[in-house]
C-alpha cells in the first residue's frame, strides 16, 4: 500500500511540476526556432527568430484568447528544471540575461554571444509573463558561436 501512495505522489509532482500558470493555451500551439536548429555554428552578433504556429503573438498585459508573447532562455536549464524552475511556471519568468522578456510582442531579436557553446529555448508567456496552464515551449538547442 506505501508504494502505491508512493507511486501516485510521485505522478502528482510529476504533473505539478509540467504544469504553468492559469492561462489556457492551444494543445496544438509549437514556438520554435525558424532560423536556427541543433548543433549549429554561428558569428556574433546572431539574429534569432521566433516562429509560432497555433497560437498568436500580442505584448504584455494583453489578455486574448491564444495568445502571448515570447521569452528566450539563454544558458540555463530547461524550463521547470533547475533551482527556481517550479516558480517560474507558477508564478512567471524573472528578467535577467538568461531570461530575456519580448513584452512588445517582438518575434526576433539580436544578440551579441560570446564565443563558445550556449543553449537556447523558447517559451510563451501571457499577458504577466507567466508560461500558459500547458506551457507553449521549445526544444532546447545548443549552438556554437565562433
Amino acid at each position: 500500500m506505501k508504494s502505491l501512495f508512493a507511486l501516485v505522489a510521485l505522478c502528482l509532482s510529476a504533473t505539478f511540476a509540467l504544469a504553468g500558470g492559469e492561462t489556457p493555451s492551444n494543445p496544438e500551439a509549437k514556438v520554435y526556432f525558424a532560423n536556427l536548429s541543433d548543433g549549429d555554428t554561428v558569428q556574433s552578433p546572431l539574429t534569432v527568430v521566433f516562429g509560432l504556429s497555433g497560437m498568436g503573438v500580442a505584448p504584455a498585459g494583453t489578455e486574448k484568447e491564444n495568445t502571448g508573447h515570447h521569452h528566450l532562455l539563454i544558458d540555463r536549464p530547461p524550463l521547470g528544471e533547475g533551482e527556481d524552475g517550479a516558480d517560474e511556471l507558477a508564478y512567471g519568468l524573472p528578467a535577467d540575461d538568461n531570461h530575456l522578456h519580448f513584452g512588445g510582442g517582438q518575434t526576433e531579436v539580436t544578440l551579441d554571444l560570446a564565443p563558445g557553446e550556449h543553449t537556447l529555448q523558447l517559451v510563451l508567456g501571457d499577458a504577466g509573463h507567466v508560461p500558459h496552464a500547458t506551457p507553449i515551449v521549445s526544444e532546447v538547442i545548443t549552438i556554437t558561436v565562433e
